[in-house]
């Protein structure tokens, strides 16, 4: 019993101790602090979400102003175009995630400070995704290179398939379809842009009748050059030359709309020999050395 009472009065005691600490308590200027921290919130994420939408308006006008030119690869626009919205959006959330915990009273400078450690560290590991970023998006910006491209970058050579932020896709002749990291790329050769060069080299020796052949030639050339309109300008016959390894070759010169090079060179090749037979002109054969294997 004795037990009993003295329990029930410890109890009453910490009973009136709470209700002493409510009524110091002013709630009425809590529910003031609340409701003012919440209404900051809203108007602060009303502001950023009206920022938001007019900056993507924006961005979404100028980009399709931009495509309707001639001069402008779509593809590098609608990768530009989505970094450029993707980046935007990242940073209104930055300043909108600032905004709130600064009016909730987190110490954001402090945060930040002490996540310093941390950032190196992930920024040491990312340093080739960045490169690779910022690569891409230079060579996108400066239009280096479009799809459908024929180019050489270091010792691979093909179509441009694809161009990313982080990789460029080039499609060998053979059809292996190769991953090149944009860091990797610090020479490019775009056969794509300008006019090419095509040089057809016919062999001969000594004893070919120099005149006979370069009449044969002309006369091809007149016949076929109306029948491709890529070709620039007219074939230049450049006459006796001698190649690398000293063999001589009969040269002619062409410059040919890109992409055309080698159905040119393979067209007037078949018809400048088959002129040279018709002339009864005989040429020799490309000599082919082989190299004797030691068995094992």
């Amino acid at each position: 019993m004795f037990f009993s009472t003295v329990l029930g009065v410890s109890t009453s005691k910490q009973v009136s101790v709470w209700v002493k600490l409510a009524a110091k308590i002013d709630w009425q200027q809590i529910l003031i602090n609340i409701g003012g921290k919440l209404l900051e919130i809203v108007l602060f994420s009303l502001l950023f979400w009206i920022i938001d939408r007019l900056g993507k308006h924006l961005i979404h006008h100028v980009f399709l102003t931009n495509a309707h030119t001639n001069d402008t690869a779509s593809n590098r626009i609608s990768t530009i175009f989505t970094l450029s919205l993707n980046i935007f959006h990242y940073v209104m959330i930055f300043f909108w995630l600032y905004a709130l915990l600064s009016v909730l009273g987190v110490p954001v400078g402090t945060l930040i400070a002490s996540a310093g450690i941390f950032s190196v560290a992930l920024g040491l590991g990312a340093q080739g995704f960045v490169s690779d970023i910022v690569t891409g998006f230079f060579i996108l910006l400066e239009d280096q290179i479009d799809v459908g491209d024929y180019v050489k970058i270091e010792t691979i050579e093909g179509t441009v398939s694809a161009i990313g932020l982080r990789t460029t896709q080039v499609t060998s002749p053979d059809g292996s379809l190769n991953f090149i990291p944009n860091r990797k790329i610090m020479i490019i050769s775009n056969q794509s842009r300008n006019d090419m060069r095509v040089l057809i080299d016919l062999p001969i020796t000594t004893d070919t009748p120099i005149d006979a052949l370069a009449t044969a030639i002309k006369a091809t050339n007149r016949t076929l050059v109306p029948n491709y309109p890529d070709i620039i300008g007219d074939p230049d016959s450049q006459g006796v030359t001698t190649q690398t390894d000293g063999t001589l070759v009969f040269r002619v010169q062409f410059y040919v709309k890109n992409g055309m090079q080698v159905t040119i060179q393979r067209d007037f090749l078949a018809a400048y020999l088959a002129a040279a037979q018709a002339a009864d002109i005989q040429l020799p054969s490309p000599t082919l050395t082989l190299q004797p294997h030691s068995k094992a």
